[in-house]
């Protein structure tokens, strides 16, 4: 092991010399406290290092051991249910050593190496196997059944194969390969920023289904696909993280909180055991990985945290899974990137953010994507990357957002007047975008609904007139317009208040299934039709706004799923009062 010495102290960075053997991003011990760090920039013999721990009573002259690894994550079973800090210590295992606060230089294994893990081995002994096959199984929770793979660069004959309880380090089987004999164990390390192989890259088409209106409906994101969630202060944006964690139709979720409050890890903490998952009928936890790395805890630390994440997140994709990553949020690791780049005293890009801020968060979304995985049953998985974005003032044209919106291809724009109205969630449907939405209205056309795309489009025109509409009432007043404009408004404001709105702490309304919000949005749209048929036969367009069925329409979003034919019910009544009328009113 060679050992260097300190030469400077700032703060997280370390500055040592004699360090000519290492190389970028190696991981090292620095000082006699054992401090886990990692080296980022190479001058020499000199090495600049960030300290993913508190630096305080680190001297000049004090040693740096060289681990000659990169930063690396562990990767087997015992990572589901598990809360991590950003380089995968864990945190539940720190707590029993150290207390409620970390302490410097601890050392835990990121996975427990005393529990024994059930495997149920897959292939037997004589078989081929290479990178990415499947050898056995092990029940981690259970909702999810942990599929053991083949490392990466390995190839050749199962020698042999154990069936059994074992913890993820003893020896489960040996493969013969043309270098020798290699003993397969359940864990395997990844180094955390280098994307994990895969067969083949696909185009993504089927949607992740979320259960919230306005992006299902308006903006969806592909299972594969990169989303990003900017917003100012107070508009929602983890709330909306939460809601996508907890309901999106993802196999796997990993959740990132990089640099939040410590009060918002907590609320995902007590809430998401509590929760139960609709499609599974267990605890929420049970498919969920947490990475914590809050606000208060070391800044460089936060910088690898959505890297351990991703790495994870890429892991589970390669059993099949089809995997979450939330990342919340993006702004506070680029800000330690700016901390970290001030201090290797670089040239600032805009901002004072490094010049490099826009290759690196490409370098993270790009490692989302539906792919055909390692191994010879050319099983599919797919990562999809949601990040939230927390611009200064809700400053959209500020450098980290807008480098995210050239990457991603799903932009949820937050509106703090939407928020300050409380409408929730605040996604403002006028400067929204989704490039998925001819692939995903294909697949909603076949799978959901043959007009599902015609409803989409009429209903986003709707609310795009109004918008125009608003205008000239500001201007002259709402009884100036015609009654046909008068009922896009009135229409608009359903699609608005009664469709785009939603309760998530409401236990039917946080959740919203596709065939409902297809009858919910074909019910709006239908009251317009009635409505322009009735005002043909002359009937006055207070009358029609009177109708008690309207009240229906407005709650038909608390229906509960099992009992969604009540809208139907609610459309045949609309009929029948629209018939009603007209037959009342005759033409005047």
């Amino acid at each position: 092991m060679k050992v260097g010495r300190i030469i400077k102290v700032s703060g997280p960075l370390v500055v040592a010399e004699g360090m000519e053997e290492a190389n970028v991003y190696d991981v090292v011990k620095v000082s006699d406290k054992r401090l886990i760090g990692e080296i980022i920039e190479m001058r020499g013999d000199k090495a600049s290092i960030q300290v993913y721990e508190e630096t305080s009573g680190v001297g000049v002259g004090a040693p740096v051991y060289t681990m000659g690894e990169p930063l690396s994550v562990e990767l087997g079973p015992g990572l589901l249910e598990a809360m991590f800090d950003g380089i995968q210590r864990p945190l539940e295992a720190y707590q029993k050593i150290a207390g409620d606060f970390l302490e410097r230089g601890i050392e835990v294994p990121c996975l427990d190496r005393d529990k024994k893990w059930n495997f149920t081995a897959t292939k037997k002994v004589g078989d081929y196997v290479k990178a990415g096959d499947i050898v056995g199984v092990v029940q981690e929770t259970s909702v999810v059944e942990h599929k053991i793979m083949v490392p990466y660069g390995i190839e050749g004959t199962l020698k042999s194969i154990n069936e059994g309880d074992f913890t993820v380090v003893e020896k489960i089987g040996e493969i013969e390969t043309s270098k020798g004999i290699h003993e397969l164990i359940m864990m395997q390390k990844w180094p955390v920023r280098r994307g994990r192989k895969y067969s083949q890259k696909l185009n993504p088409v089927e949607p992740l289904v979320t259960g919230q209106r306005v992006i299902d409906t308006f903006f969806p994101v592909t299972k594969g696909g990169t989303a990003c969630v900017p917003g100012p202060f107070g508009s929602g944006k983890t709330v909306v993280q939460h809601q996508l964690a907890k309901w999106a139709d993802a196999e796997i979720v990993v959740y990132v909180g990089c640099g939040e409050r410590g009060n918002e890890m907590t609320d995902v903490l007590m809430e998401f055991p509590e929760i139960i998952d609709p499609k599974t009928g267990e605890s929420l936890m049970k498919r969920t990985v947490l990475i914590a790395n809050t606000s208060n805890m070391p800044v460089a630390a936060r910088e690898a945290s959505i890297y351990t994440g991703m790495t994870i997140a890429e892991y589970f994709r390669d059993m099949g899974y089809s995997v979450a990553l939330m990342g919340d949020s993006t702004s506070r690791w680029a800000e330690a990137l700016r901390e970290m780049s001030g201090r290797l005293e670089e040239m600032p890009g805009e901002e004072g953010y490094p010049a490099y801020l826009g290759s690196r968060l490409a370098d993270f979304y790009e490692r989302a994507g539906k792919v055909v995985c390692l191994g010879s049953d050319e099983r599919v998985g797919a990562l999809t990357a949601i990040g939230a974005v927390s611009p200064p003032g809700g400053d959209l044209s500020e450098p980290v957002t807008q480098a995210t919106l050239r990457i991603v291809k799903v932009f949820w724009g937050l509106d703090s007047q939407l928020a300050y109205k409380r409408h929730f969630p605040a996604i403002n449907w006028l400067n929204s975008y989704s490039l998925y939405l001819e692939k995903i209205g294909v697949w909603m056309d076949e799978e959901i609904a043959s007009d599902w795309s015609s409803l989409r489009t009429r209903s986003m025109a709707l609310l795009q007139e109004e918008a125009k509409l608003d205008e000239i009432v500001r201007l002259v007043g709402k009884d100036s317009l015609s009654e046909a404009d008068q009922l896009k408004l009135e229409v608009a404001k359903s699609l608005r208040e009664d469709y785009l709105m939603q309760n998530a702490f409401h236990d039917v309304d946080t959740y919203s299934p596709l065939d409902k919000q297809y009858k919910m949005l074909k019910l709006i749209l239908k009251f317009q039709d009635e409505a322009e048929k009735a005002m043909k036969a002359g009937v006055y367009l207070n009358k029609i706004l009177d109708l008690e069925v309207r009240e229906k329409i407005a709650r038909a979003k608390y229906i509960a799923t099992e009992e969604i034919n009540k809208i139907d019910g609610i459309s045949e009544e609309l009929t029948t009062a629209m018939d009603t009328l007209i037959s009342e009113g005759g033409v005047i």
